[in-house]
């Protein structure tokens, strides 16, 4: 009964779409696998992932800005930010490294789930049921697989959305340009604080997650241990912000590490420098630069990627 609850609870992670990959990747009932429905509530997962990320691209664009040009001395407001974006580049701008963004979704997805399976399959005793902590585990060391995978693609998600009109025409160009300037080293430039960040992100959402699911249950189940939709989304959304708030500073200074090159061709920094650096210069908060539309996309990715994965369950013949 318990682990029906778990396998239910888990549907959230098909919905549930910041922009920020989700670390614990969507568990499937045996009968799902066998009857193909888990390949279907993927393919759900990604259109609204795909399309929650392109509605939320203007905000993800303003955080990398403000995490790679805000400083105590050049101080970027949202609104003067967006202004700036639109004088340079007009409205279209907005979404430069939407494409990349996007793209990166199947992949990354498919490669979660499978080495997730295999990881899961390594941990867990033969035929028992998977454990949280198992869970956690297995989902970090796919996560950190998917993310060694398809890296390259994130590092020119970066460069494409930090990009000046005319600067590259496209993710191949950019990719060709990234090589031939920098060599393949470059495409795994900040890669260090990004699988860093992987355990805290997946610590604090899967805790954080599983307390306010169980609190919900104790105190409004009667007959039920499935909360129900809505209820796993709020739990969700309010345990990927958690994760997010405590993984922040990793992902600021893997943005900068990705961005350095190209910016203002400055020295090589390493992470240690950079945090230095960091902290020096603009102190704590410095490294919680760009967080404001980080969290003002949360709320909009989380409903839009729950309508289209709704609408996408009955287009695919999903039952409830």
């Amino acid at each position: 009964y318990l682990f029906d609850l778990e396998i239910n609870s888990i549907d959230w992670g098909c919905v549930l779409d910041i922009g920020d990959s989700l670390t614990i990747p969507d568990e499937f009932t045996e009968e799902e696998k066998t009857t193909g429905v888990w390949w279907k509530q993927l393919a759900a997962g990604a259109m609204a992932g795909a399309v929650s990320r392109t509605g939320t691209a203007p905000l993800d664009r303003m955080k990398v800005f403000m995490q790679v040009h805000g400083s105590k001395t050049n101080k970027i407001s949202l609104v003067g930010g967006f202004k700036q974006m639109i004088k340079e580049g007009g409205v279209s701008s907005l979404w430069r490294g939407n494409g990349t963004n996007v793209l990166k979704i199947a992949p990354e997805t498919a490669i979660k789930f499978m080495a997730y399976e295999q990881y899961k399959k390594m941990l867990s005793s033969e035929g028992g049921k998977v454990q949280t902590h198992e869970r956690f585990i297995a989902g970090s060391l796919a996560g950190a697989t998917a993310q060694t995978a398809i890296y390259p693609m994130e590092v020119m998600k970066t460069r494409l959305t930090l990009r000046k009109t005319g600067q590259y025409s496209g993710m191949f160009d950019c990719a060709k340009k990234i090589l031939k300037k920098e060599g393949m080293k470059a495409f795994y430039k900040g890669y260090v604080p990004n699988i860093l960040g992987i355990i805290p992100y997946a610590g604090i959402d899967l805790a954080v997650y599983e307390s306010l699911k169980n609190a919900w249950l104790a105190r409004y189940a009667k007959d039920t241990a499935n909360p129900g939709i809505l209820v796993l989304l709020a739990c969700g959304t309010i345990s990927s912000t958690c994760g997010q708030l405590a993984s922040y500073p990793l992902a600021l200074i893997r943005t900068r590490m990705q961005a350095a090159a190209s910016i203002e061709g400055s020295e090589q920094v390493t992470m240690n420098h950079l945090v230095k650096k960091i902290l020096e210069k603009e102190g704590f908060f410095g490294l919680y630069r760009g967080i404001l539309p980080n969290f003002m996309k949360v709320i909009p990715a989380v409903s839009i990627s729950y309508v289209v994965y709704e609408y996408m369950r009955t287009g695919l013949g999903i039952s409830k």
